[in-house]
């Protein structure tokens, strides 16, 4: 049996206008129901039954055993017009899922289109950061550096992303994230086109200083976008996707950057990655910023719904931008900030978590070569290793949080489990791989890169928590813990190296202190983390 919803504009007899929209419900070959004009419009309506063969039955239905079928028919008639409108139905309200729209992404909700292309940055962030470690190689050959001069032009990206942090977080407040990302993205693509224009040492460092500014805006901006567009119920999902392209930024980098040096040299990995950042900002012009509440506002939550759907921050912001410029560091509860104890357990989880997250992504492929004896080819397909398992994990780590969330268990308590899970996987494969436990190189491959995929986990964790104690300052307090997330990428990077030279131990050097980092972080975020939102104001 077939089912057509239709719509039809019955007349009536004694006026020339249009009878209310009503709803034709047809069974094909069996029973169905067919309004039929009642010829008083004060009259309730009156209803034909009819059954295959030419048997008709009449019959007057009261108003109280047609309230539920009215109402209900009501609902399917504003559904399916709003589905005619949108193409969707055809002109008799005749659903057509089945037929292609083009472009695919046409139906999307303007959120989603959002943090797609807030994801597509982090991917080209990612991919402008790791391109100079590959191109590093043939550019210390044709200078003649010294190990000491590539890791300070390597540790001068750090220097900007550290200084930027703080500033992004207060401009993505100020003028909104959409607004700073785009300067943000515009700023590293052209500072990395300059790169090859400017390889002698001041110059280069200043290039990659001003590409750490670029991309450290970048963070803050994104957490302020999902703060502002997105509901608790998916947040964790948006964080995975929008962070997650970091990663996959990683992975298409590595993987391009060195036949695009072995073909054309190194200078165009700097050219081609550039003029991709350039291209993404052409490109989200054309990605409209809802300028009022979505479709579905009713079901966001009111602090989002009522701070930052009815004012636009941007708007606010240069209305009056001198004013809004002196005030608004003044505007900032800065006192408050600091007096709370989750933001404390929030900047001290971030540094823990980047310390084993910065020294690992720089000297792995060293403690890959040296320490396991894998040549250098084998050396950088197993450094992709980890980004591609952090993919697969935070994929399923944000539906398993989101999942949670929708079922009523405490935001504070699935933050504390994810977070838990990305410190202690790490910190267990590390302490596995220091050991001397004769295990074969590429056994130790898997235990490390199993344990840094598991540490994505962070990004249903810690990544969260900034949206979710206070939508309005998430992207300043993002930039509070990212600013001091940034030191173990100035300090730690460096120590490591000099722990190296003087232990010759790789377990001593390179494992230990992360693996102190990451246990005490445990302990610091189950006691004292909180996602309850807080009025800092």
């Amino acid at each position: 049996m077939s089912t057509v919803l239709s719509f039809c504009n019955c007349h009536s007899p004694h006026s020339n206008h249009p009878s209310p929209l009503l709803l034709r419900y047809s069974l094909i070959s069996t029973l169905y129901l067919r309004p039929v004009s009642s010829g008083d419009r004060r009259r309730p309506p009156h209803f034909s039954v009819s059954a295959a063969g030419n048997r008709k039955v009449e019959e007057d239905l009261s108003d109280h055993r047609l309230a539920g079928t009215l109402a209900t028919g009501r609902r399917r008639a504003v559904e399916v017009g709003e589905r005619v409108e949108k193409g969707l139905a055809n002109e008799d309200g005749i659903y057509e899922d089945f037929k292609w729209k083009w472009p695919l992404w046409k139906e999307l909700p303007m959120r989603y289109k959002i943090i797609g292309m807030t994801s597509l940055a982090f991917v080209v962030c990612n991919m402008d950061k790791v391109n100079l470690s590959v191109a590093i190689i043939p550019m210390s050959h044709q200078f003649g550096w010294s190990s000491s001069t590539a890791g300070l032009v390597q540790s001068s990206f750090f220097w900007g992303y550290a200084l930027s942090q703080l500033p992004g977080g207060w401009l993505a407040t100020l003028f909104g994230g959409r607004k700073v990302l785009e300067i943000g993205v515009l700023s590293w693509s052209l500072a990395t086109i300059l790169v090859p224009n400017s390889a002698v040492i001041p110059g280069l460092v200043l290039s990659r200083i001003l590409v750490g500014i670029g991309e450290g805006v970048s963070p803050s901006a994104a957490t302020d976008i999902i703060a502002r567009s997105i509901p608790l119920p998916e947040r964790s999902r948006a964080v995975a996707f929008v962070f997650g392209g970091l990663s996959a930024g990683s992975i298409l980098g590595l993987l391009f950057a060195p036949p695009i040096i072995q073909m054309c040299g190194w200078e165009s990995v700097f050219y081609i990655f550039g003029i991709l950042g350039i291209i993404w900002c052409l490109a989200f012009h054309f990605v409209k910023e809802a300028q009022t509440p979505p479709d579905d506002w009713r079901e966001r939550p009111m602090d989002v719904v009522g701070h930052f759907w009815f004012s636009n921050p941007a708007e606010k912001a240069w209305s009056s931008p001198f004013e809004k410029l002196s005030k608004s560091l003044q505007d900032v509860p800065w006192k408050a900030f600091f007096k709370s104890q989750a933001v404390w357990a929030m900047m001290y989880a971030h540094f823990c978590g980047s310390w084993g997250h910065y020294t690992c992504l720089s000297w792995l492929p060293t403690y890959f070569s040296e320490e396991l004896g894998l040549n250098l080819t084998e050396a950088a397909w197993v450094s992709i290793l980890p980004p591609l398992g952090s993919i697969l994990v935070t994929s399923f780590a944000a539906l398993f949080a989101d999942n949670l969330i929708s079922n009523g268990v405490e935001t504070t308590i699935v933050r504390k489990i994810c977070q838990t899970i990305a410190f202690l996987s790490p910190a267990i494969c590390m302490t596995l791989s220091s050991l001397d436990l004769g295990l074969p190189p590429w056994e130790v491959v898997v235990v490390l890169t199993s344990g840094l995929a598991l540490s994505s986990c962070a990004l249903s964790g810690l990544y969260c928590t900034h949206q979710d104690i206070s939508p309005e300052y998430a992207s300043i307090l993002l930039g509070i813990t990212n600013t001091v997330g940034a030191v173990p990428g100035i300090v730690g990077v460096a120590l490591t190296g000099y722990l190296l030279d003087l232990t010759h131990s790789w377990g001593l050097s390179l494992f230990a202190p992360s693996i102190f980092f990451y246990l005490t972080g445990t302990v610091v975020w189950l006691l004292f983390a909180s996602s309850k939102p807080q009025n800092f104001t």
